[in-house]
């Protein structure tokens, strides 16, 4: 069932609303553990799942646990009637219970819409500390009625939401980070073996250049058949990585999550920024490797040792700094930030054959 928006059809009365108001990277971690937050829903209870509209892209992830719906979160700040609309149509559902799944909430946005809906029951973590909107939050803060302290703001996502679900009552422990085989498509036919490289970011300081691409696509030369991921402004915003598809065998592939996966499962290796596709990727089996910044460490990746599955690989530069969540003290070099500049292409290539010869045995 795809993902509407929540103005486009009624929710039924009574159940349990839970919010995940991050990115479409965030929805897919996510999917691994909502059906233990599902699972907090009483007997018959519908559970309603909203996302924010960019990450709804994730929404087939959720299908069969929950009716998901989306808010478009540039609309619920510029636009009065859209946002006074969304309120109501929160408010006449009269949810049983709300349970927040963000540790950064914004008390305008995310966090008004578990105001809107009015629960009787409102179950938070303390929000992560914003300085611009400290007394704000703290309002918002009184009107909530349970509210879990997770623990330090540097903190891996999955273990901070397994704490929460532990919190509430529910969830079995922080999962692996492999869907179940009931969860993953069939693996799509391929003719031959297939890589997948997805360098592309929103925040283009992640991205590797299209040189290190150029190397890897040089290594795995004709043995295989290469897809180059991404939405279809991609190309256009980063005109560098068009010389790459002149190779007979690399082709680019804007196909939506939901028709990529198929592939994902098939490849034998899918090469990575920190992005939604690398998690997909992880989530569903396929052999991993994330060129990842020292940005998001301790928080995103790499995954911590307790919950990473054997298929997923990181590298990045250790730095002093690492952790900054994307605050970067240093200038960029070449666009990129520092640490992502600073990895090692030889080492990468490296990672990939090694990572390749294990697959084949």
């Amino acid at each position: 069932m795809p993902s509407i928006d929540i103005l486009d059809s009624d929710i039924p009365p009574g159940g349990l609303l839970i919010t995940a108001a991050g990115g479409i990277g965030d929805a897919i971690l996510f999917a691994h553990v909502f059906s233990d937050f599902a699972a907090l829903a009483e007997g018959g209870q519908t559970v309603t799942l909203v996302l924010r509209a960019d990450a709804a892209k994730a929404g087939f992830l959720f299908n069969g646990l929950a009716q998901v719906r989306t808010v478009d979160f540039i609309r619920l700040r510029r636009s009065y009637l859209y946002r006074r609309r969304v309120f109501k149509a929160l408010g006449r559902a009269r949810f049983r219970c709300a349970i927040s799944a963000d540790y950064k909430r914004h008390p305008k946005l995310d966090e008004a819409l578990l105001l809107a809906a009015d629960a009787p029951e409102t179950a938070v973590m303390k929000a992560r500390p914003w300085a611009k909107y400290e007394s704000r939050l703290g309002r918002n803060e009184a009107r909530f009625t349970a509210i879990y302290d997770s623990g330090p703001a540097l903190q891996d996502k999955i273990l901070r939401w397994a704490g929460f679900l532990q919190w509430l009552g529910g969830g079995g422990g922080a999962p692996i980070l492999n869907f179940p085989s009931a969860r993953c498509p069939p693996a799509a036919a391929v003719a031959r073996p297939l890589v997948i490289l997805a360098p592309f970011s929103a925040e283009k300081s992640k991205q590797s250049p299209a040189s290190l691409f150029e190397k890897i696509i040089d290594y795995l030369r004709d043995d295989f058949d290469i897809a180059l991921t991404g939405v279809s402004g991609d190309l256009r915003a980063n005109p560098q990585f068009e010389p790459l598809l002149g190779e007979t065998n690399v082709k680019f592939d804007d196909s939506s999550f939901e028709v990529l996966a198929p592939r994902l499962c098939a490849a034998s290796l899918v090469v990575a920024a920190d992005t939604a596709t690398m998690h997909l990727a992880v989530a569903l089996g396929a052999p991993t490797l994330c060129l990842a910044s020292a940005a998001y460490v301790g928080e995103i990746v790499p995954y911590a040792a307790e919950i990473s599955p054997a298929n997923a690989h990181f590298l990045y530069q250790p730095m002093d700094c690492q952790g900054c969540l994307g605050v970067c003290v240093h200038p960029p070099v070449a666009g990129m930030y520092p640490c992502v500049a600073a990895l090692d292409a030889n080492k990468v290539i490296e990672t990939i054959k090694s990572i390749l010869n294990g697959s084949s045995q």
